[in-house]
């Protein structure tokens, strides 16, 4: 029998639809095997065919630009947003719009085109989230951004248009609606129990474990309460902390090596899927210490949202959080 269950966060509800139920096998997976491609701008030797590098970890004495790097951090050539100009906010009536300004980068993981996070190594993949707090620290010195994003589409069928492995980073002038909604509805817990509701869903979950996939020192990976897909998967740091950009070090370090070993769980389950990787933080310029905590969220594209999910804004997931959790915990690594 279906069952509805609402988010603790935000308040949103979501159809787990049992009688839809599926199981890793059963879906229509599109397995991303990354094949060489001589002509990608994102190889090393192809340095010229990018925009100049803002960021970049070099063996010493390689020049900026050229070969040499492990990592490299780049302005998208085709950016969502723009950084020059200034931030011009209108109103017409019940119409509010505002320019463009913003900031859109890339983050090349590794020099090897065939290369995925899941694969690289602990190491690469700290040095990929470190990169990632560097930019950060330097966006938020820019007073006209409020937020920065962070995220990652592996495989076409999650929205990415280059093979090459790459994050990207958007720094935004207003702070988006799923943030604001995990803001809000964190606040709300807050005022009510005098706790953060992320901490108090690490406690539950690693208590009840029945959602609970793995764990180390510093981080936790569960499948939430109210999936709005199926194998969806969220790392979450055991302490309190609102921005991903101020953790410590040994912290990023425990979190490369649990979204590595998660990553490879979901190939070994799911054959190898695309999906989106999210990083969600607290917006720059809102104290919100007390009650928000960043956290990673990875969504497996085993589905897709349909007529149904636009017209009622109800998320359909044919598989429980509790089936996902044991498939991915019983993973043979």
């Amino acid at each position: 029998m279906s069952e509805l269950r609402k988010d603790p966060v935000t308040g949103r509800w979501v159809i787990i639809s049992t009688e839809r139920r599926k199981r890793p096998t059963d879906f229509l997976l599109e397995p991303v095997h990354i094949r060489p491609d001589p002509s990608c701008p994102f190889c090393e030797g192809h340095e010229q065919m990018t925009p100049c590098e803002l960021l970049a970890h070099r063996k010493n004495g390689t020049a900026p630009n050229s070969p040499g790097w492990s990592l490299r951090v780049i302005p998208n050539q085709y950016p969502v947003l723009r950084v020059e100009g200034t931030l011009d906010r209108q109103a017409e009536g019940l119409f509010d719009k505002m320019n463009g300004i913003g900031a859109h980068e890339v983050v090349i993981e590794s020099p090897r085109h065939t290369d995925t996070l899941a694969d690289v190594g602990d190491v690469a993949v700290e040095d990929v989230l470190w990169a990632c707090r560097e930019r950060i620290q330097d966006l938020k010195q820019d007073r006209r951004f409020r937020f920065v994003i962070i995220f990652k589409n592996h495989g076409s069928a999650a929205g990415a248009s280059l093979a090459h492995s790459c994050s990207q980073l958007i720094a935004l002038p207003i702070v988006p609606r799923e943030v604001r909604d995990e803001v809000d509805g964190a606040r709300l817990h807050y005022q009510s129990k005098e706790r953060c509701v992320f901490c108090d869903i690490l406690r539950q979950e690693t208590t009840d474990g029945k959602r609970l996939i793995a764990e180390n020192g510093d981080m936790v990976a569960v499948a939430p309460y109210a999936p709005r897909f199926p194998f969806e998967t969220w790392i979450l740091p055991r302490r309190h902390q609102s921005l991903f950009e101020d953790a410590p070090r040994h912290e990023y370090a425990s979190l490369a090596r649990l979204l590595g070993d998660i990553l490879r769980r979901m190939n070994k389950a799911l054959d190898f899927p695309p999906y989106n990787l999210l990083i969600h933080s607290a917006p720059f310029s809102e104290q919100v210490g007390e009650y928000y905590h960043w956290h990673v969220e990875i969504i497996p594209k085993l589905t897709k949202v349909a007529g149904f999910e636009w017209a009622t804004g109800f998320y359909l997931n044919p598989t429980s959080p509790e089936e996902a959790a044991e498939v991915l915990r019983n993973v043979k690594m």
